[in-house]
């Protein structure tokens, strides 16, 4: 193992960082081929740093064939090409530091790709070979082995999607994605020693954490028997076996000072504050706030049960609206349906966008006034909704494997409008995008709402730049109308969400800080609207 490069200044700038996702394909790009790039990121980070955030934490740009996004990864130490380069990555990293940005990369450790040179020696290896051992390789049931190994569901498309492929030599390979993503063997310690050696090389050029991608899925039951029926433990997903992987993993980054965050989607709280233990993961991603619906008691409850699972662990909780995977949140809040489910999204569903848009820039100050780090999606802080897109122009695996049913991720995925005036809204210059920009991307470009005092990305910015009043103390719920939300921070800083049907009077406070939209007449708060107030 490598020695660390640099010491951080604040090692707890975690527990409450304002941490913005770059989807690099969408967000800048730098070379004008219609593909997002490091060189736009690099020319954007001012504007980042504008935006007042924290760290930044970057979608994979590992060199991949793009089966999904970049999910699928052939080499984890190289970028890929239509991106940039390692080089170009270690100065955006540098860049960004000597902005006050930290960096977040991604690691995909379930899969990798199919052109991964371990799994085309595996392929070229043959059945029963050493090589094969790194996968989960196995001979068919039936009577000519014409059956997949085990009935397990496909993580993109229920039953539906299989995740078995069968080879012409007659072994199968399980792939809980795509075929393009055949899952690695965790037992092996071939593929525990690489991987800690990727968080080094990553760790040594800068990077100050690691988001890990489907983190609860590593580990699979050795027999990989039938879910159906299965008893005891889960056969891949939350097994006890991850958490000897996690400390491993915290060794590491303690070394180096690095940060974990955790993608792990489960029910259960008491599993879920597993991972958060001191010599595990730091963070994992909140999912149940960003599936939760915009209704006041419920909201409560998730905010409640949040902290209280972290409680425990001593781990601050984070606060995500949206990401790369989900339908953005100002269409979702002008929905009848204002939760998230991926079962239940659908082409055309009704939406009021203006609706949408008021409870989103509401959602926003609610988000950053909770104790914690707070994930912000690109895009998100410039109210940009979930394009509908042609159905010729979808490229999301996860609308192919569901045979059209799901419309798939790309709508959330759409390059960001930056130059209302500039051809493609100031994507980039000369191709079109790798997604098509609806009609009307180009209100929403930045260098409009950087004129408006009012828009959403001037709420965003003076929501982050105003947060620090809050401090890093205990949230108390205050007396407040049924359908209205209102909490003290320690620092006499006071939080009100009105999700009624009628404006609310504030409570008693000195000054009126920030808030989503005006307060009416008589100086009440509007439904779908939050204030913060100095108490």
């Amino acid at each position: 193992m490598g020695q660390p490069t640099h010491a951080p200044k604040d090692p707890d700038w975690w527990r409450s960082a304002v941490i913005y996702q770059v989807y690099v394909r969408s967000f800048a790009d730098g070379d004008g081929d219609g593909t997002g790039d490091l060189a736009g990121v690099r020319a954007r980070l001012p504007y980042l740093a504008e935006l007042g955030v924290d760290a930044l934490w970057f979608s994979p740009w590992y060199l991949s064939p793009m089966k999904d996004g970049g999910y699928d990864v052939a080499d984890y130490r190289a970028v890929d090409p239509a991106f940039g380069t390692l080089a170009e990555a270690e100065k955006l990293i540098a860049e960004a530091s000597g902005l006050g940005i930290r960096t977040i990369v991604d690691i995909v450790p379930n899969h990798v790709s199919d052109r991964h040179p371990w799994f085309r020696a595996a392929l070229a290896a043959g059945p029963g070979s050493p090589e094969r051992e790194l996968f989960h390789f196995r001979r068919g049931r039936g009577t000519h082995g014409e059956l997949p190994p085990n009935d397990w569901p496909s993580q993109f498309a229920g039953s539906s999607a299989p995740v078995w492929t069968r080879l012409p030599d007659g072994d199968w390979y399980l792939h809980l994605f795509t075929p393009e993503q055949p899952d690695l063997n965790w037992a092996h310690p071939a593929v525990r020693q690489e991987h800690e050696d990727i968080l080094c090389f990553w760790f040594e050029r800068g990077a100050a954490g690691v988001r890990i991608d489907s983190a609860a899925l590593l580990a699979k039951d050795p027999r990989l028997p039938d879910l159906a029926g299965h008893p005891g433990p889960h056969p891949f997903v939350d097994r006890d076996e991850l958490h000897d992987i996690y400390r491993s993993w915290r060794s590491v980054a303690d070394a180096y000072g690095g940060v974990f965050v955790g993608e792990v989607w489960l029910p259960d709280p008491e599993r879920f504050a597993r991972y958060l233990r001191p010599d595990e993961l730091h963070t994992a991603f909140n999912f149940s706030f960003l599936t939760c619906p915009w209704d006041a008691e419920r909201l409560r409850a998730c905010v409640d049960t949040t902290l209280a699972e972290h409680a425990p662990v001593a781990a601050p909780a984070t606060w995500v609206l949206s990401n790369h995977d989900v339908t953005r949140t100002v269409t979702r809040y002008g929905r009848e349906h204002t939760g998230f489910d991926f079962a239940a999204k659908a082409f055309g569903t009704p939406t009021d966008l203006a609706l949408g848009t008021r409870r989103a820039r509401a959602a926003a100050l609610l988000t950053l006034a909770l104790p914690g780090a707070v994930y912000v999606y690109q895009g998100e802080e410039l109210g940009l909704p979930e394009a509908e897109l042609p159905l010729d122009r979808i490229q999301d695996p996860m609308h192919f494997r569901s045979d059209g049913a799901d419309p798939g991720r790309d709508g959330c995925r759409v390059p960001l409008p930056w130059a209302a005036d500039a051809p493609y809204a100031g994507f980039g210059s000369r191709a079109e995008p790798w997604l098509p920009q609806p009609l009307d991307w180009t209100s929403y470009a930045v260098d409009i709402q950087r004129r408006d005092p009012h828009s959403m990305l001037s709420l965003y910015r003076d929501a982050i730049v105003t947060r620090p009043v809050f401090g890093d103390g205990p949230l108390t719920w205050l007396p407040a109308p049924e359908g209205v939300l209102a909490f003290a921070r320690a620092q006499g800083v006071i939080c009100v969400v009105n999700l009624s049907a009628a404006p609310a009077a504030l409570p008693t406070h000195s000054r009126l800080l920030l808030s989503s939209g005006p307060l009416d007449d008589a100086g009440r708060l509007p439904r779908d609207t939050a204030a913060w107030l100095r108490a």
